[in-house]
């Protein structure tokens, strides 16, 4: 059995923290290292992503099992879980199907609804990288360039990139797995599915992924949950306030 690959700081009541799509345990060292002050924090890193197994198939319910299976491997007891994006909607999944292991939830900037798939373009640029070709970080910028505007999720993208070898550069995620099922990241949490455990969702001020109308869909979901909006913030929430966000999910749990 594959388990997925982690960094475990400091000690206490578990807190598991899950990345988002393309993301890595890597994106949440330093919000992780204010956290393992308090608790024992678990960076996860996902299949196809960081330094865990890749696999031909990726949907949430693999997703929700190889958490699962890490929890059993680790012998963990109730615990605290925080999920972003993709993370977040395996966070609800593993909550409303394996309660027993839960204490708190929380779910950063995602809503249980099904999305669109929206990651055409940064697929497109990141499948362009050819890496006999591209063979330095300015080599592979430059081709993201071309497809990506934003600079920073061009270095989002980039942190993902590392040396496999002496003198071969390649990507940290599984990309051949990641552009044949990007439609499974956008599936909503199955209907009639509950979680009686207290809830906290995080929302991006700026961001557009979880908005009012959501409202009755995370309630027939979630019967115990709030909402709190994260200032001056975007989708990366975590990154672009953690101050504010490092506050709420610390009242939170505490």
């Amino acid at each position: 059995m594959n388990i997925l690959h982690s960094t475990i700081l400091g000690e206490g009541k578990p807190l598991l923290i899950l990345h988002g799509y393309l993301g890595m345990s890597d994106n949440w060292k330093t919000l992780g290292n204010k956290f393992a002050k308090k608790f024992e924090v678990h960076l996860i890193d996902q299949r196809n992503h960081g330094r865990s197994f890749h696999s031909d198939e990726l949907d949430y319910e693999l997703l929700a099992e190889d958490l699962y299976n890490y929890i059993k491997h680790h012998q963990l007891q109730k615990v605290n879980l925080l999920g972003h994006s993709m993370g977040g909607k395996v966070a609800m999944l593993f909550a409303v199907t394996y309660p027993e292991f839960m204490d708190k939830l929380m779910v950063a900037d995602i809503s249980p609804k099904y999305y669109e798939p929206h990651h055409q373009q940064i697929l497109a640029a990141l499948n362009a990288v050819n890496f006999s070709i591209h063979n330095t970080r300015q080599k592979v910028k430059e081709v993201l360039e071309i497809y990506i505007k934003e600079k920073e999720i061009i270095q989002f993208l980039l942190k993902n990139v590392y040396w496999k070898h002496k003198g071969e550069l390649a990507f940290r995620f599984n990309l051949q797995s990641l552009t044949q099922n990007n439609s499974e990241v956008g599936e909503a949490l199955p209907s009639f599915t509950h979680f009686e455990g207290e809830t906290l969702f995080l929302k991006g001020e700026k961001s557009n992924y979880l908005t009012k109308e959501d409202i009755p869909l995370i309630s027939a979901h979630f019967t115990n949950f709030k909402i709190v909006s994260i200032q001056n913030a975007g989708h990366w929430l975590h990154a672009e306030n953690p101050t504010q966000f490092y506050t709420e999910v610390l009242n939170f749990l505490s």
